[in-house]
């Protein structure tokens, strides 16, 4: 767990899957997460994943946030995160709608708050930190999004948990997408510089 003390920035590409979200029947889930920090001189990766039996995107996308800041937080120190994710309802719900729900006791102006208990676990984690929530397009060729993407669906399809954080995979699927002419040239380090410079 010493892997992110030590430096203080965190990058984080995050994606959620939920397979057969539209049906009615219980849909398997999974969330997944891309942790990048530099230790050492080095910018070291790890991969973080879990999965539900019956659940949403939604709930998803709460429940790997909430996992990701959770770890983050376990040693008693206050991160940069610069947390990347596709979900719309993830990002516009920490950084616009909490806010709101918080000063009304919690409360939506036209109903209950839909996850509340997984909202108010989120809201909680992100004190701990100084978290920047970015929003990215799914599936439109960004390699870290694709690859928290892939974690996801493998989690949901096979009900996996990493029960932590475990060594990343990325660097290997890379060369896997690069073989099939896929972000070819991809520069990994310097995307995590660019928004490492970017918190400074």
């Amino acid at each position: 767990m010493r892997w992110f003390l030590a430096e203080k920035f965190v990058l984080v590409h995050a994606d959620e899957s939920c397979l057969g979200n539209q049906n009615k029947e219980a849909s398997r889930g999974g969330a997944g997460a891309l942790i990048e920090i530099r230790a050492g001189g080095e910018i070291v990766r790890k991969d973080l994943f879990l999965s539900s039996g019956d659940t949403t995107n939604n709930q998803m996308a709460l429940a790997g946030a909430i996992a990701v800041l959770k770890l983050l937080a376990s040693k008693g120190k206050s991160l940069t995160i610069t947390y990347v994710s596709d979900s719309t309802y993830l990002i516009n719900g920490i950084t616009q709608w909490v806010h709101g729900w918080k000063r009304r006791g919690w409360k939506r102006k036209t109903g209950p708050i839909e996850n509340l208990t997984l909202w108010q676990d989120l809201d909680d984690w992100n004190q701990k930190h100084r978290v920047i929530w970015k929003w990215v397009r799914g599936h439109a060729g960004h390699a870290k999004n694709e690859y928290a993407d892939f974690l996801a669906v493998s989690a949901a399809e096979g009900q996996t948990d990493s029960s932590g954080p475990v060594e990343s995979g990325f660097n290997k699927w890379l060369e896997s997408q690069d073989k099939k002419g896929k972000f070819t040239g991809y520069d990994a380090d310097g995307d995590f510089n660019t928004h490492e410079q970017a918190t400074g």
